[in-house]
Formats: structure tokens, C-alpha cells, sequence
């Protein structure tokens, strides 16, 4: 699958900056790059990329502008590249992939990388779906309203646990996942807790993760996971970063590496 991409920013230096750093991986193809809002508009709508790099200070049209702009066509996912944190949360009102501070790191450009192939993997997906249905409905339409009434999600559900048994203070207790409100590392041990509990699990997050489903639990700090069934509002703070206040009122930090999990909420 090849992420075709174009670069928007005024500073001809960043560009260059951040094709070099798009260098190693592969299945980005650079097919164009623009230096300003209005060019890019043009660009985007004409050549339909997968993914745009954005800047956001930009003179004339700001990148904001240009999400706006093209908001007639099938947009394709962005990724917002600045020098200035305090756009974070428009940012996320826009529904980016990421939002990346300049210089670019290189870590958090792979980390950012893979969330948009998960991102045009199930675009991919969903439109794969809708052809087949199309399809159907042309050559055997009974078997295509009962492929669009099945969503699959039970399927995908089975495969996460429902009930959690945590051995702890000498006790066993059995804990529904849907009652939990987030989960908090500590070495190998997380802390659970629920709206009136908390109790200790011997487990590293990476297992426990894999037992629990991604549609309702979330990483949102290198050591924290929330239950997104449970938050009540997003409060966002001055650094770029926000917390999640949660059903119990407890608040939780969102920290920037994870900031694509509030865009949830907010667009």
C-alpha cells in the first residue's frame, strides 16, 4: 500500500527537512510539495493524496484554512507540523492523525506513520465492503442486505474478555471489563480501577492490552489506559496536553504522544 503524500509549509528548509526524514519509509511516495495555503487547496483537490503534511503559520491561508478548504472532496488525513504547541486542540477539532512540533522527532514521525496506515487500512476496508455489497445487491441481493446488517463486531468482540479475575490481598475477584474506568502501570503490576474500587494485577500493560478491546480501551499516557466509555469531558491544559475527566470525576492525563485519542470527542 503506497501513502501518497504531499508537504505544505513556507520554509522551503522544513520541506526538505521533513523529506528527509520520510526517506526510510518506503510506502510513502512524496508526489508533490506546496508553499503556501491557497497552492495547496489547489493541489490537494486535483492530485487526491492520502496524507498532507501541514504547517499551520502560514501567510495568507493558515493551515486550518486549507482543511476547510478542501472539506468539499473526500479530505485525505493530516498531519499538522508547527513550531507552535498552543494549536494542539484545533488540531484535534480538525481531526488530525497527529500534531508534530518542529524539529521533527524521529520516533514520534514512525509512531505517527503507522496510526495513518491503520487509518487508511480501515478506510480501506470499510470501502472494500461497500463495493462488495454493491456487487451483491446487483447478483444476489437477499445475500446483500444480510451482509450489510452484519457488521462483524460480535465476531471481533468474542475475541476480548468480558470478565477480568484479579488475585488480590489473598482474594479473587471478578471484574467486567465495562466497569472499569482506567488502568495504571506500575512495573509489572496495574493498578484497575473502577468507579468505587481499586485493585492490583500481576500483568505488564502489553498483555493486558491484548485481552482488552481497542475500540474501548485506549492508551492515553506511555503508562495509563481509559475506558472511552467512561469519559465525560476533555479538559484541555496549557502545554498542549489534556485530561479526561472520567464518570467517577477522577481526571487523567493525556499526554501529546497520545493526543489522536481525543480527537474522539472533540471533532
Amino acid at each position: 500500500m503506497t501513502i501518497r503524500t504531499i508537504l505544505v509549509d513556507d520554509e522551503k528548509l522544513a520541506i526538505q527537512g521533513l523529506q528527509l526524514r520520510l526517506e526510510p519509509f518506503e510506502d510513502v511516495e512524496i508526489i508533490d510539495t506546496c508553499s503556501n495555503g491557497r497552492e495547496a487547496i489547489r493541489k490537494i483537490k486535483t492530485e487526491k493524496p492520502d496524507l498532507v503534511f501541514l504547517d499551520i503559520q502560514m501567510p495568507g491561508f493558515d493551515g486550518f484554512s486549507v482543511v476547510k478548504g478542501v472539506m468539499e472532496i473526500e479530505p485525505p488525513l493530516f498531519v499538522f507540523v508547527t513550531a507552535f504547541q498552543e494549536h494542539a486542540i484545533r488540531a484535534f477539532e480538525a481531526n488530525a492523525v497527529n500534531y508534530l512540533m518542529k524539529p521533527v522527532d524521529e520516533d514520534k514521525l514512525a509512531d505517527t506513520i503507522e496510526r495513518v496506515r491503520v487509518r487508511l487500512a480501515e478506510k480501506r476496508s470499510t470501502e472494500d465492503a461497500e463495493k462488495l455489497i454493491h456487487v451483491l445487491q446487483e447478483v444476489a441481493p437477499d445475500a446483500a442486505e444480510e451482509f450489510a446488517e452484519g457488521d462483524g463486531t460480535s465476531e471481533t468482540s468474542d475475541r476480548f474478555e468480558k470478565l477480568i479475575n484479579i488475585k488480590d490481598r489473598g482474594q479473587i475477584f471478578r471484574v467486567e471489563t465495562d466497569s472499569i474506568e482506567h488502568i495504571e502501570a506500575a512495573g509489572d503490576y496495574m493498578c484497575i480501577y473502577t468507579g468505587d474500587n481499586s485493585l492490583i494485577l500481576r500483568e505488564t500493560m502489553k498483555d493486558l492490552e491484548r485481552r482488552l478491546d481497542p475500540r474501548t480501551f485506549q492508551r492515553v499516557h506511555r503508562s495509563t489506559i481509559v475506558n472511552l466509555n467512561q469519559v465525560r469531558q476533555v479538559k484541555p491544559h496549557t502545554n498542549g496536553e489534556c485530561f479526561l475527566v472520567l464518570e467517577s470525576g477522577a481526571e487523567v492525563k493525556v499526554s501529546r504522544s497520545y493526543r489522536d485519542v481525543v480527537a474522539r470527542f472533540v471533532h
